[in-house]
């Protein structure tokens, strides 16, 4: 049966519960044909940005590694690659890709379970490596997420997230905004002949801060940001951070 799912993005996307459930829901229909869909809305260019944001981090031996979001694991597999003796953990809320992460594990390197990115449970100070895959953009309080984010992290510990991204000018983001809700409905319709099954991207990004304000947010939790990168005319972005504290 093709999935049909329908919400009020500026009402849903501003409680935080709701957009939590909202999100559980989409990635639970998506789970199944999410490996097979996800390369082709970004033109086949999202694993070349993930591989890319994981040899960017910092050289370290046996790090201890925390995957938020981790989805079918795709980003703890390339962890397990640069980082062949690290603890890799892989968090979502998701059963259902969990689950297929499960099935794609290599080994026991990799631990994947569910929680809440900010709500984790794990011990502070625990986490060389924070990495995100479209994760910050999808919690329900960013500042939420990015306090237990500075709390997991050891002090000079490391973060990077890949995710959509606002530029800060108003008519550019008005702009970005339709290209991809465009862009979106077109791949809800023709996988599962719902083109609005994918417009809680867009939903997700006009409450997400603008590239501006986010690094004051990452900054304001302690996390300095020590580098960017811009993909496909700035609709996506790469950022790492630092714990500073």
């Amino acid at each position: 049966m093709k999935p049909r799912f329908e919400f009020d993005a500026q009402a849903d996307f501003a409680n935080a519960e709701r957009k939590q459930q909202i999100t559980r829901d989409v990635f639970a229909r998506l789970a199944p044909a999410y490996d097979r869909f996800t390369p082709g809305l970004s033109f086949w260019r999202d694993r070349a940005w993930k591989r890319d944001m994981i040899q960017g981090l910092p050289p370290a031996s046996q790090p201890a590694c925390l995957d938020l979001a981790c989805g079918t694991g795709d980003l703890c597999f390339l962890l397990a690659k640069r980082f062949p003796t690290a603890r890799i953990i892989g968090t979502d809320i998701t059963d259902a890709m969990l689950e297929l992460a499960r099935q794609r594990n290599p080994g026991a390197q990799i631990e994947f379970t569910n929680a809440d990115m900010m709500h984790t449970g794990l011990p502070a100070a625990n986490f060389d490596i924070i990495t995100g895959g479209y994760a910050l953009r999808n919690a329900p309080d960013l500042d939420g997420a990015l306090a237990e984010i500075a709390r997991l992290l050891k002090p000079g510990g490391a973060a990077a997230f890949l995710d959509f991204s606002n530029p800060p000018q108003p008519a550019l983001r008005k702009l970005y905004k339709i290209v991809l809700h465009l862009w979106a409905s077109a791949w809800g319709l023709v996988l599962y002949g719902n083109p609005k099954l994918f417009t809680y991207i867009t939903a997700s990004l006009n409450a997400f801060p603008d590239r501006v304000e986010l690094r004051r947010r990452f900054a304001a939790h302690g996390l300095s940001m020590t580098a960017s990168h811009l993909h496909m005319f700035g609709l996506l972005e790469t950022v790492y951070v630092q714990k500073t504290g």
